[in-house]
């Protein structure tokens, strides 16, 4: 299997999030989908959420807003 070591990276990817947080996709295939932070992945770009159906995912962290955010915006 092909090692993809170098491909982590422990710098964040933007917008801080805490456990908890309501977040949305704001990007990506799954745009649109909210859910709540859970936390961060080895590679801090990716973070774990979970969806309101109940199924938690990893999703890179650029592609998140807090939800509050998103509402204000329209």
């Amino acid at each position: 299997m092909k090692d993809l070591s170098n491909m982590i990276s422990n710098r964040p990817a933007g917008a801080i999030f805490r456990e908890g947080d309501e977040v949305v996709l704001s990007q990506g295939t799954y745009q649109g989908t909210f859910g709540v932070f859970v936390r961060l992945r080895k590679d801090v770009n990716w973070a774990d959420i979970t969806e309101r159906n109940g199924s938690t995912r990893s999703h890179p962290v650029a592609w998140l807003e807090h939800s509050t955010a998103r509402a204000v915006q329209g």
